[in-house]
């Protein structure tokens, strides 16, 4: 399942957080962007389930992330 995961981080946990993302499972690129939101990933797991736990369970655990918002690619 492709997503876009966009994130928002404290302004000074920016770089920690997209180290952090890039490092799991399924995250197949990451950038800090100018604006809102600070970080865009782009993700790719094998099913929803999954998907919900990359989020959930790990990006939205990272120390300095405020929030997420995941966006279902459609083919």
């Amino acid at each position: 399942m492709r997503a876009y995961v966009l994130v928002n981080v404290h302004p000074s946990k920016v770089r920690e957080v997209v180290i952090a993302i890039s490092q799991l499972p399924g995250v197949k690129h990451v950038d800090a962007c100018w604006g809102v939101p600070d970080v865009f990933a782009y993700v790719d797991t094998a099913s929803e389930k999954t998907l919900n736990a990359l989020v959930i369970d790990y990006v939205g655990k990272i120390e300095g992330v405020v929030s997420t918002e995941t966006h279902i690619a459609v083919d």
